[in-house]
């Protein structure tokens, strides 16, 4: 069984939430974790799940965001699920985040940008996440950029902490580059007090990690459990 949990993204410059990100986690005997490799979740259970979950949200904040792979982008059914859901919350907006995950084909620029201009033409926003890893790295992102409104770093994906000088360098890196296109920046996998402080040493009002909120299961209806 899938489910989608809800972690908040804040301004904390404003002090103001701006939206959500989904997580998709399956539940295990050990309980909920996140699938060991998102392209082996079903196209119809992502889809399905993303519709039920979207009907649930009347919250009132800036986005929700939902991450996809570039095997799931060129799946038709999820693209049609993303557009639905879109459907569903307006006037809040979906933001598509493409992530890391290394692909089982590598899917051209050329084929992957009108599907990606498919979404914003429908309102929605395009984000780059955990750039500097997997197949975000740069030199792979460079005809997706002038799509995105947004970049996000996760300190996570390095296995160390924001203090470490060779992760703040990567940050302040893709903060400057973030402003160079005019992109949001958002800063994820603070966890505490050390975290936070040094974010507001690097001037990035956008973050997200457990020290501001751990994610949070949204409960579907008893007959959607066949998800």
């Amino acid at each position: 069984m899938y489910r989608f949990f809800i972690q908040p993204q804040l301004d904390k410059v404003n002090n103001s939430l701006i939206g959500y990100e989904l997580l998709m986690k399956k539940k295990t005997d050990q309980g909920w974790r996140p699938p060991a490799n998102f392209s082996d979740v079903p196209s119809h259970t992502i889809a399905s799940v993303l519709v039920a979950t979207t009907k649930l949200l009347s919250l009132k904040i800036g986005s929700v965001s939902f991450n996809i792979n570039r095997n799931q982008l060129m799946d038709k059914e999820v693209r049609e699920a993303i557009i639905e859901s879109q459907r569903i919350l307006r006037p809040l907006r979906v933001v598509v985040e493409l992530t890391e995950d290394i692909p089982d084909k590598n899917w051209p620029s050329e084929q992957l940008v009108p599907l990606i201009k498919d979404f914003i033409n429908y309102g929605m926003d395009f984000s780059l996440d955990d750039c500097g890893t997997g197949v975000n790295q740069l030199d792979q992102i460079q005809d997706l950029v002038p799509l995105a409104s947004e970049i996000k770093f996760a300190i996570q994906n390095f296995g160390e902490k924001l203090r470490d000088p060779d992760i703040e360098d990567k940050v302040i890196f893709w903060r400057d580059f973030s402003k160079k296109h005019n992109l949001r920046f958002i800063l994820e996998g603070i966890e505490d007090e050390n975290d936070d402080k040094l974010a507001d040493s690097l001037d990035i009002d956008l973050r997200q990690g457990y020290y501001y909120g751990k994610p949070r299961l949204l409960k579907l209806k008893p007959d959607d459990d066949k998800f």
